[in-house]
Parts: structure tokens; C-alpha cells; sequence
């Protein structure tokens, strides 16, 4: 069991191709043929950027300051408030019993907290909803370096075992399955790639009910018995039996069992020593338990669950599945992280080619908006990462109450592990905790100015709004324009900022505009007069030609809105200046026109 908007045009930067472009021009070309390609040969590693230079040279993650790590010490120490927030009620019980948060950017990890407890529940009573908690003296408090069931995160394992195969030319991306696993056929199976098992892209169901098969050769029959429910290729859903097959598929090609493949190929090379499947007994003093499990809110009757893996089918498949199974601490997955930002290497160990990371982080799943899908990993969303999704922004999460959000864009990562289903999965729904803490630590990549002062900011209010009004100007010419510094970063469809002229002050309407990126580029038109979205993560010059009456005054007003369920991190707007050729109607660095600016729902802001 597990947890599970398009970009503006400018998103791609430069002129370059996206990673959403070049998912789709992988498939459009024949994805095996252009992956190959794609893949350099081993020596190519030594050719490769600063980041990954760097990890071959042995540098390891360390502990710093905020600021060492280029972030806002408050905004920091506000991810840890948020996360504290949920262990009282949420709305009605605590999110989660206790949690480990962790968050870093480039080799600094800058907050890494524990709190609350481990294990704190010893039943539960489903009929009144009243837990049974230990004796204060026998409750376990969460530490850093509590284990966790990792939930839906193994399933990063198993897709980054999977690519690691596909450098070896073991595995094609886009090959049938039936090529490897040949009992895996009937219904359409047939039609079934790699790349579609690791894209959830199947059309296989969600989930298969393995645990009431008492064999392993009656759980094969299962698994073989599944027929697709739509046309493979043809709907994006979630299934744990897309990693599942992937397992029997590593297995069958490499002739070790998952979990030997994820020590010797990842967790031993990185010195991930606390991050395996089936953990040892003597590390049940040290993992958080997870729930108490009893028909109906679950498949099985094991009681409290604490030191084996959460998940009915996972357990039943033995403790190690390719969709559960993992567990780990919030230190193994840094190291993992810092791995995959700098290409696939960590303290002098490469486990994946620069190139195979990037397709990692790659959009596969271009023909469904929205569900947006790298091989195994999740790629901008919102409804967990909050405003630290960008299009390369790439993550998972896990349903025991775990979460990984890499952020490639400004080589940050954030990690937060909950026993939420501690003691029960009914006691907590959605992913409130995560996107709080991810608008958090979005918040603390600071955003500087040019000349380093402050630019008004809009803030990133859920639901919040505001106008930037300048006072009325009289151009003389139709050549009167206004020039500003713009950066924003609004989700898709669900927020943005609007450029807006009125005669009266009553009546507003819309500015076309257009913005060219600060680092170089092709001019943008908006011809609405709005542009939302994710703006590459640069400042860009804004132009727009004032609308014009004769020997009226007009009024500019910049308006934000934010009007989904999620944010991103906000509009800035800087320099603004109204001119005609030979006469300055406006500007904003002149302290007389800088006073009159009204500002309703905009701050300044340095950062």
C-alpha cells in the first residue's frame, strides 16, 4: 500500500529541452534506441559537472548552519514547527505519534529533528476508536536516527535496481515484460513494456490480495491470473503490482533475490548501513512501530506491528517486494538523495550514470497532464511536495507515513518520516504534514534581487490575493511603457499574477505583457496580461505598453492570486518604472513615486 498542471513555456529555460519534452521525445523516437544513446560509456563520468567531480573526490554529507548551507535560518527552523504541529490533533487525532524531519541543501544537512514517539500505542479498540498506550515508562521517544518502514519508497529501490540494469544491457525500457518473464502473459499482458511498470502505466489494477494465498506458488498464480483492466499505455494508475512484476523481473534476469541486489548494488556502495529489508530483531528497540492490525481496516490479524513490514501483501511475499518492504533512517535517504543530485555517485561510489539519472527525473508520462512520472520516481506534486514542486522536482511517498522530495533545481532535498498509521491507518488522512513542511523549506531557498534590497513579494497564503496599485500617470505618446523585474513560481492553472489598467479606478482591464528571461532568451508574449506557472527560477524583465485615452490618466496594478488547494513560492516583482521616450513617469526608486505605491496583500521582502 502506498502513497501515490503543466509548466509555462518559459519553464524550459533557454531555449533547451525540458525533461517533460525529452520524455516525450524519448518515446516518440523509440524510447530503447535513444536510451542507449543517452548512456554514456564508463569513462564518461570523469567529463561530467562540478556536482558529480565532487562526489567522485569522497565528499560526504555533513552537518551545518542554515546559512552555511545558503538557506534562511527562521524558514528552517519553521520546517521543524510544522512538523511538531502534527503530533497534536490533526483535526481530530495527531497526524502521526512521532517523526523525523530532515533537510538539507548541496553537502550540508542544515535541520535534522526528531519528536514525539516511536512507539507509543500497544492497541487499539476499532468499536470506540480508543487506543491502549504503553506506560510512559515503556514508551520509546523518536530519535535521528530512528528506523522506519519505509512504506512506497522501496519502490525507488527497485526502479533504481531496475536502470541500473538497463546500463548493463540486461534490461531494454522498452521491451515487453513477457521477454523476461515469460509466464507473464494473457489478457493483453502481452503488450506490457518496462518503462510501463515503472511509469504506472500498465493499465494493471491497484493491488492484488497476495496475502490470502498461503504459497508462493499460489501468490505466482495470482499475480499471473491479472489481466489488465484498460489498453496498456492508455490511463495513468498507481499499482503496486507494476513493481511487484519488476521484482520477479530483477530476479529472473540477475538470478539474486531483491534484497541481495539492494545490498550489493546500492545500500553497500553508498554505506547506507541502515537501510535494508527484514531488519534484524535487534533492531526492534530502534524502529518506530507502525499499527495495529485487525479486520476490518485490515487484511490481516497481527496485532501491533513493530519491527517487520507494515504492508499485508509484502509481508506475505516474505518481507521483501519490489513496492514495500524497505526499511531505513533519514541519514541513508540524504545520502541517497545527495547521490541522485549529483548524478548518481556519493563519496567516491557511482551506482548510476549521470545520464541514467537523469531519467530518473526524466517525464515519461506526457500524454497525462498532471501525473507526471520519471522511471519510479514521482515528478512535480503538489498535493505532497507543496511549493518545493518544480517540474525537475522528483519524489515519493509511503504509506506508513513517509516522504522523499528532491529538488534538482535548487540541489536541495527534504525528508520527512511519520509513523502515521501508529496506531491505525483511519486516524490520518491527505498529506497535511508533508506540504506543510514542503512550503516551508521552499520558503527558506532564499530569492535575492539583483542590487540585493528587497522586492515586493506576494507571499504564499493558501487562497491569498493581492493588488500592487501604482499612482495615475498622463503619457503623453503611445510609447509609454512599463519595465519591471518579475519572478514567480504559482502552480499550474491554480494561481499566477495579472497586469491590469483602469481610467477610473473602478473598471480593470487586462495588459498584455511580455517577459524574457534575465539569463538571455526569446522574448514570451502573455496576451491575456497573466502568466503563472514555474518561471525557471530566474528573474525576467517584464515590458508592457500602457494603454492609452486621450488626456486621461491610467492606473497599473499588478494583482496575485492563489486559488487551489496548494501553493508554490510566490511572485516577486522589482524596478518598476513607467516611461516614454524622453520623460520617467514613474519609478520606483524615487521615494516620492515609491510612497505612493498602494499595496494590499504584498510585502517587501529581501529574500
Amino acid at each position: 500500500m502506498g502513497g501515490s498542471g503543466t509548466e509555462s513555456g518559459a519553464a524550459g529555460g533557454g531555449g533547451g529541452l525540458s525533461r517533460r519534452r525529452l520524455g516525450a521525445r524519448l518515446l516518440a523516437l523509440g524510447g530503447v534506441l535513444v536510451l542507449h544513446a543517452a548512456l554514456p560509456g564508463p569513462g564518461a563520468a570523469a567529463a561530467g559537472g562540478g556536482a558529480e567531480r565532487r562526489a567522485l573526490q569522497g565528499l560526504r554529507l555533513r552537518y551545518g548552519s542554515a546559512r552555511q548551507a545558503g538557506l534562511l535560518e527562521r524558514h528552517v527552523e519553521g520546517v521543524a514547527e510544522e512538523a511538531r504541529r502534527f503530533l497534536g490533533p490533526s483535526p481530530e487525532h495527531p497526524y502521526y505519534a512521532g517523526a523525523v524531519v530532515l533537510a538539507g541543501r548541496g553537502r550540508t544537512i542544515a535541520l535534522h529533528r526528531a519528536m514525539g514517539d516511536a512507539v507509543r500505542y500497544a492497541d487499539y479498540d476499532g468499536r470506540t476508536d480508543r487506543p491502549r498506550e504503553f506506560p510512559a515508562a515503556e514508551r520509546i521517544a523518536m530519535t535521528e536516527d530512528t528506523v522506519f518502514d519505509l512504506a512506497s519508497l522501496s519502490k525507488l529501490f527497485t526502479s533504481l535496481l531496475a536502470v541500473q540494469q538497463m546500463e548493463r544491457g540486461r534490461l531494454e525500457l522498452e521491451a515487453p515484460v513477457d521477454r523476461y518473464l515469460p509466464e507473464f502473459t494473457g489478457g493483453g499482458k502481452e503488450a506490457v513494456t518496462v518503462r510501463q511498470l515503472l511509469t504506472h502505466t500498465s493499465g494493471l489494477r491497484s493491488w492484488a490480495p497476495f496475502y490470502q494465498e498461503p504459497t508462493r506458488a499460489g501468490q505466482l498464480r495470482l499475480l499471473w491470473s491479472v489481466r489488465p483492466q484498460d489498453t496498456p499505455g492508455t490511463v495513468y494508475r498507481y499499482s503496486d503490482l507494476n513493481l511487484i512484476t519488476l521484482q520477479l523481473l530483477l530476479e529472473r534476469i540477475t538470478g539474486r533475490t531483491l534484497d541481495v541486489l539492494l545490498r550489493e548494488e546500492v545500500t553497500g556502495p553508498l554505506g547506507m548501513r541502515r537501510t535494508r529489508y527484514n531488519p534484524p530483531a535487534s533492531w526492534r528497540r530502534v524502529t518506530a512501530a507502525t499499527e495495529v492490525q485487525r479486520p476490518p481496516w485490515s487484511g490481516l490479524d497481527r496485532g501491533l506491528v513493530w519491527g517487520e513490514v507494515h504492508d499485508e501483501n509484502a509481508y506475505a511475499l516474505g518481507g521483501v517486494a519490489g513496492h514495500a518492504g524497505v526499511f531505513g533512517t533519514a541519514w541513508d535517504l540524504a545520502v541517497l538523495s545527495r547521490t541522485l543530485l549529483d548524478g548518481g555517485a556519493y563519496a567516491g561510489k557511482r551506482i548510476l550514470r549521470p545520464a541514467s539519472v537523469e531519467l530518473l527525473f526524466t517525464d515519461f508520462n506526457t500524454a497525462f497532464p498532471g501525473d507526471d512520472h520519471g522511471l519510479g520516481f514521482e515528478l512535480y506534486q503538489h498535493w505532497y511536495m507543496g511549493a518545493m514542486a518544480t517540474p525537475h522536482a522528483a519524489g515519493h511517498t509511503g504509506f506508513t507515513g513517509t516522504s522523499l522530495v528532491l529538488d534538482p533545481s535548487t540541489d536541495s532535498f527534504l525528508i520527512l518520516l511519520g509513523n502515521s498509521v501508529h496506531p491505525v491507518r483511519t486516524w490520518r488522512a491527505g498529506s497535511a504534514p508533508r506540504v506543510a513542511t514542503g512550503n516551508r523549506f521552499a520558503r527558506a531557498v532564499p530569492v535575492r534581487t539583483r542590487h540585493g534590497g528587497p522586492a515586493w513579494y506576494s507571499g504564499m497564503e493558501t487562497a491569498g490575493s493581492g493588488t500592487l496599485t501604482l499612482p495615475p500617470v498622463a503619457p503623453r505618446t503611445a510609447s509609454a511603457r512599463l519595465r519591471c523585474a518579475v519572478w514567480w513560481d504559482t502552480v499550474p492553472g491554480a494561481g499566477g499574477f495579472h497586469l491590469e489598467a483602469s481610467f477610473d479606478g473602478l473598471v480593470w482591464e487586462p495588459v498584455p505583457f511580455s517577459t524574457v528571461r534575465g539569463t538571455g532568451g526569446a522574448p514570451e508574449s502573455w496576451p491575456a496580461g497573466g502568466a503563472g506557472g514555474w518561471s525557471g527560477r530566474v528573474w525576467h524583465r517584464l515590458e508592457a505598453p500602457l494603454p492609452a485615452r486621450a488626456g486621461q490618466e491610467v492606473r497599473l496594478r499588478l494583482r496575485h492570486a492563489a486559488t487551489g488547494r496548494y501553493v508554490g513560492r510566490g511572485v516577486y516583482v522589482d524596478v518598476l518604472r513607467v516611461a516614454e521616450p524622453g520623460r520617467l513617469l514613474f519609478s520606483e526608486d524615487r521615494a516620492t513615486d515609491a510612497d505612493r505605491i498602494e499595496a494590499v496583500g504584498w510585502t517587501r521582502s529581501s529574500d
